[in-house]
């Protein structure tokens, strides 16, 4: 029978000293470890803090890159015909000048051919006109418009009273756009000496 002063029954602590000749906690240990511990943990609040912020500014990062890449798929959709476009104006400037060389009297005076050729051509305009416009081309109708330098290019001023002044008054050259952008400014004449616009 053991009487509890044995050695067998008591227990050893995590160093291997038994509970019993382990003296009472230095204070001054105590406080260090408490500290360490309380410095540790505010290191990890900053780090925690830290990474947040660097993983907030790169989901913001990849938000704005996101966005950015939308936009230069619709811009490159919307204006990437925009060189070909501006090609192929000259081609509907040539056809708008073959009709205008024909005058009206000759047209109502022409043989059935003739008249055949330039209906030809009209429909021809008219379909290429409506090819570019499903490509977001647009003719700029400037006639009567005040002037705009964004859209327009002013070639001369023209006495015209019928005209406000410093609206469109005689268009010389059509001028084309594509979306919200100028492939070519209209070629006018700008009206001078009219009323005054309101």
């Amino acid at each position: 029978m053991n009487d509890g002063n044995n050695p067998q029954n008591e227990e050893l602590s995590p160093k291997g000293e038994t509970a019993a000749s382990t003296p009472g906690a230095d204070p001054a240990t105590a406080q260090s470890d408490a500290e360490r511990d309380a410095a540790a943990v505010q290191a990890l609040i900053a780090e925690n803090a830290s990474l947040k912020d660097k993983m907030l500014r790169t989901l913001a990062e990849m938000e704005n890159l996101r966005r950015r890449t939308e936009k230069e798929v619709a811009d490159a959709k919307a204006y990437g015909v925009s060189s070909f476009a501006r090609d192929m104006l000259a081609f509907a400037d040539n056809l708008r000048r073959a009709l205008d060389n024909v005058p009206a009297e000759a047209r109502d005076s022409a043989d059935a051919s003739l008249k055949a050729f330039v209906e030809g051509i009209e429909l021809t305009e008219r379909d290429f006109l409506s090819r570019l416009a499903r490509h977001g081309v647009r003719k700029l109708e400037p006639k009567g418009q005040k002037f705009d330098p964004n859209f327009h290019e002013a070639l001369f001023e023209a006495h015209d009273e019928s005209v406000p002044a410093g609206a469109v008054a005689h268009v010389v050259e059509e001028g084309f756009a594509i979306g919200d952008r100028v492939l070519r400014p209209a070629k006018v004449g700008v009206a001078k000496g009219g009323a005054k616009p309101n």
